[in-house]
């Protein structure tokens, strides 16, 4: 990448996409040379503070060494824009942000990019950036990769280092990507992993669950799904309409548990001692830690992991197809209720948790018939290289 390309990007990194923009050479050549990369502002970047989303601080000290995933990139070759906004912390599915102001889809007039990658999906929609590189603790990748109409990858978690990067939940957290095109996606893995994802065998069908995802749906976004299915029936994939238990026993897990007890492990001195500071929306959902005592966490990790277990049995060899979201991007001005805000982030956080409390993979497929939704294919662990493999299959489909 030439300084003159990587300047322009720059230049054209403005608020409220973007907090901070960088000014570093260009001194590498490798497989990801001449893309920019807009980095969400939790990951570490050598001489800039990472701010996490929250309020500015001039006193905040600067990173002393790039994130792991910065530095796999760095040395890739991709010039790096700048830093992303976020929801602060990560810690909702919409992406609003009252310190640095929210990001829009450039899709639908005064709608929400979604989060809480949320600039970063926003500059990739814009032609900004060629990737976004983010996080995913309930669905922080692909929510927001739906909203904007690109594409959004959710790994198995610890498959991308996650070291140098702020947490939300240790839990859930995982690193992911977003790309315009689906063929980004397999070189930046390939380098944010350290290792090759190699071919894998495609399944030839998927399973529509008929007791989970579809239920409060937009009629648009069920109408765009239906059609997704004809076109992919036609291609030759079987789907498999099920109603299964696995489903129930996620609705039955208090997912809320994770990111309200483990952000305040990790944040619980800001939320003791500066808790004016914080957006409201996110203190009170860091407030929801005391509504749950050790015993009552434990068991929640211990059923977690039993439904992680039970998802490896039945999921491994044919992938869940669902809405990424069920919803159509929200118009920003119809979130200022606090109730409304509340309903509309668990609905959009909602099938895509699903892929973190399994331990699992998953991308959103934006589908080109309804700007603003997306098709999304998740797995269980390990599945990283057959839902790759698949995403690329069913985007030339779609």
């Amino acid at each position: 990448m030439t300084q003159d390309l990587l300047n322009a990007a720059r230049a054209q990194a403005t608020a409220p996409d973007f907090t901070r923009v960088f000014d570093d050479p260009v001194t590498t050549e490798g497989p990801l040379s001449g893309l920019t990369v807009a980095v969400k502002d939790l990951f570490d970047v050598k001489g800039y503070p990472t701010g996490a989303g929250t309020a500015p601080d001039p006193l905040r000290a600067p990173a002393q060494a790039d994130a792991v995933a910065v530095a796999r990139l760095r040395a890739a070759g991709a010039g790096l824009i700048g830093h992303a906004n976020m929801t602060e912390y990560a810690y909702s599915g919409l992406g609003l942000n009252p310190h640095h102001g929210t990001p829009l889809t450039p899709l639908i007039q005064g709608a929400i990019a979604g989060g809480s990658t949320s600039g970063g999906a926003s500059a990739v929609a814009r032609g900004v950036a060629d990737i976004a590189l983010g996080t995913d603790t309930g669905g922080s990748a692909r929510i927001p990769a739906a909203f904007c109409g690109i594409f959004g990858f959710k790994p198995t978690a610890g498959t991308i280092p996650r070291d140098g990067a702020v947490p939300l939940s240790h839990s859930l957290d995982s690193v992911g990507v977003l790309t315009r095109d689906s063929a980004l996606l397999r070189p930046t893995l390939n380098v944010l992993r350290g290792t090759t994802l190699q071919a894998a065998d495609i399944p030839g069908s998927v399973i529509v669950p008929q007791n989970f995802g579809l239920d409060g749906a937009d009629p648009q976004v069920i109408d765009a799904f239906e059609d997704a299915l004809e076109t992919l029936a036609e291609g030759g994939i079987t789907i498999r309409r099920l109603s299964m238990q696995v489903f129930e026993d996620y609705r039955a897990l208090p997912v809320w548990q994770f990111s309200a007890v483990e952000s305040r492990c990790h944040h619980g001195a800001v939320f003791a001692d500066h808790r004016d500071r914080l957006d409201p929306r996110v203190a009170s959902r860091m407030a929801r830690a005391g509504e749950t005592d050790a015993p009552g966490y434990a068991r929640t990790l211990v059923a977690r992991a039993a439904l992680a277990d039970q998802a490896a049995r039945i999921f491994a060899e044919t992938p869940i197809l669902l809405p990424t979201v069920a919803i159509m991007p929200p118009k920003l001005a119809d979130l200022a209720d606090d109730a409304t805000y509340d309903r509309v982030n668990l609905l959009a956080l909602r099938n895509t948790s699903l892929a973190n409390v399994i331990d699992g993979c998953s991308v959103s497929i934006p589908l080109s018939g309804l700007p603003g939704a997306g098709l999304m294919l998740t797995a269980p662990r390990g599945c990283d290289a057959m839902v790759l493999g698949m995403a690329e299959v069913l985007a030339s489909e779609l």
